[in-house]
């Protein structure tokens, strides 16, 4: 895609499409989830990024997830999106997913120094931006309907 194209979303066009997911492990009620930390931005937030030319949104979500944390993860219910502008000040769409876990380990890597697994009261706190705790909220009310 090239720089001049957007992404119809709807009524809306967004410069970027993105896709990730909140990880977790336990009971939805009371769950641990997993926050990265990317040195390149010095923030903390949730695995994702960017699509790629043909993929879907779920391919895009596994494959960043994988690439970043090293889990091959399950794709489950999905998250409400968020937008917003990015660092470059392009319109940008993030589509999440709930993810469990399948196999794999983190390593340390260029876009992810640190993977953490907290409570989310912690990943509340520590979360840099306020639409990452928007889908924190959204992942923390599912385990209220089981």
């Amino acid at each position: 895609m090239s720089a001049r194209e957007k992404i119809d979303e709807g009524s809306e066009s967004f410069d970027v499409r993105a896709a990730g997911g909140v990880i977790y492990r336990g009971e939805l009620a009371e769950p641990e989830i997993v926050i990265v930390h990317r040195p390149r931005y010095d923030d903390w937030t949730f695995p994702k990024g960017k699509a790629e030319a043909g993929e879907t949104d779920e391919q895009t979500a596994h494959r960043e997830v994988l690439e970043e944390t090293g889990f091959d993860c399950e794709l489950g219910e999905e998250l409400p999106s968020v937008t917003y502008r990015d660092h470059k000040d392009r319109s940008k769409i993030v589509r999440y997913w709930v993810m469990s876990v399948q196999s794999g380990a983190f390593e340390a890597n260029d876009e992810v120094d640190v993977l953490q697994w907290v409570r989310p009261v912690e990943a509340g706190e520590r979360l840099t931006y306020d639409h990452d705790v928007d889908v924190l909220s959204a992942f923390l009310s599912l385990g209220h309907d089981e």
